[in-house]
């Protein structure tokens, strides 16, 4: 199994450390980390897929303008997931499975590029994301970008529903779940809060775990320093999350993983540059024609 960290979705929010904790300038940098897994068996398993390419072909009405405006995505057509898998020698219909974190707009952009892809989510996630109650509801997830829902695969993550049972642990993190058609070194490991179905996908690589956690923090520091994101990102962080307490306690429960001495996983968030880049460096350099500059450009 080859796993390739792809950015497909950098944005240039201002605000500059102020936002991302790092950068001299007025301008911050953003990422949007997913994953390209070569498997032996099941084809090219994206995480995530970033801004699709009739996002940042026609971005209105597709996308939610305010949080365009605040966010400001480079909204590249040869960053997408779909040009990206070309450059890199696949084609689109290679992309056999898609494993989200969760549905919002800058994760879930590029599911209509890849039409007979089959999407797994968890049921949490599909049951909010197709209700879309309130206004933030509404602006973070667009049908425009889904496709044909009937290929969603959903998997039951939420203790105490009928059937779920208490799962499997992740070290120690509760209820992770295998996906069905995908090998079981592929997991959806729940994080509920910043959306009600959101999870971690847990996937094992040439060098042990790792952990892509989503968007259950947005700055390093929250997982792995002193636990608090630089204070223009964290008020982001807090205006999108749906259920601030719940996401608090699944960043908890992950800064204990971390903290203990049998959690041999290495864990990154989705938006972070540092972790993107070092994440990038780490992977590409075992096997992988890319180089982590050209990853990370």
């Amino acid at each position: 199994m080859k796993i390739h960290h792809l950015d497909l979705g950098p944005a240039r929010p201002l605000g500059g450390r102020l936002m991302d904790g790092v950068s001299p300038g007025p301008v911050a940098r953003l990422t949007c980390h997913c994953l390209l897994i070569e498997t032996n068996d099941h084809g090219l398993v994206l995480v995530d897929t970033g801004f699709g390419l009739r996002d940042v072909m026609r971005p209105t009405p597709r996308l939610p303008g305010w949080n365009i405006a605040l966010l400001r995505p480079r909204l590249d057509p040869d960053r997408t997931a779909i040009r990206r898998i070309k450059a890199m020698g696949f084609q689109p219909q290679d992309v056999r499975h898609i494993v989200m974190t969760h549905l919002d707009f800058d994760h879930a952009g590029g599911l209509v590029d890849f039409p007979h892809a089959t999407v797994h989510l968890t049921a949490a996630e599909a049951e909010a994301a197709t209700d879309r109650r309130s206004w933030l509801d509404r602006a973070r997830w667009r049908p425009a970008q889904w496709g044909d829902t009937a290929r969603w695969h959903t998997v039951e993550t939420r203790l105490g529903t009928r059937g779920s049972g208490s799962g499997e642990t992740f070290f120690g993190l509760r209820n992770v779940r295998e996906i069905q058609g995908l090998p079981d070194d592929i997991l959806f490991v729940p994080l509920p809060g910043h959306t009600p179905g959101h999870a971690g996908v847990a996937v094992k690589g040439p060098r042990g775990w790792l952990l892509h956690a989503g968007d259950t923090y947005f700055n390093r520091a929250e997982a792995h320093g002193a636990g608090f994101a630089p204070p223009l990102l964290a008020a982001y962080e807090r205006m999108m999350a749906a259920d601030a307490p719940m996401q608090r306690d699944s960043l908890l429960r992950l800064r204990a993983m971390l903290r203990a001495p049998d959690a041999d996983v290495a864990v990154f968030c989705t938006h972070d540059p540092v972790e993107f880049a070092a994440m990038a460096a780490w992977s590409e350099s075992d096997y992988a024609p890319l180089t982590a500059q050209r990853l990370a450009a």
